[in-house]
């Protein structure tokens, strides 16, 4: 059985770091670390809330490659997402450390687009489930 009330929380909230992220497109306003941080949990709420709305047990990790492929093992399409689980530092370590100077700079636009495709995909997926 899918859990849309808690599909629903974390699409909400995941809806708040992809503004975050339209918002942050200068990094000499932003740093990477906090960009970074913010695609990571969009990503993180998005994966967590497409699996409760297929009724799927995920565990409390930050890792969004063990979130991916516990969601592709049972939409295989999703893999299509597999852009964002780079971001998975940006939860702890690199939050707390910074990221380390002379990395390459992050790709914004390609990570917001990533996002925002996610997004769109589990409200869409959700808007279905509710009408159902």
């Amino acid at each position: 059985m899918n859990d849309l009330k808690q599909a629903r929380a974390l699409l909400e909230a995941a809806g708040f770091d992809v503004s975050a992220l339209r918002g942050m497109s200068d990094a000499a306003v932003f740093a990477d670390a906090v960009f970074g941080f913010h695609a990571q949990q969009a990503a993180e709420k998005l994966f967590k809330s497409w699996l409760a709305l297929l009724g799927a047990v995920y565990p409390l990790t930050h890792d969004l490659e063990e979130l991916l492929e516990l969601l592709v093992a049972r939409e295989p399409g999703a893999t299509r997402f597999d852009g964002l689980i780079g971001y998975t530092p940006y939860a702890v370590q690199l939050r707390y450390a910074g990221v380390v100077p002379g990395a390459v700079p992050l790709d914004r636009e390609t990570a917001t687009a990533h996002a925002e495709a996610l997004l769109e995909e589990v409200r869409r997926r959700l808007t279905d489930a509710e009408n159902t």
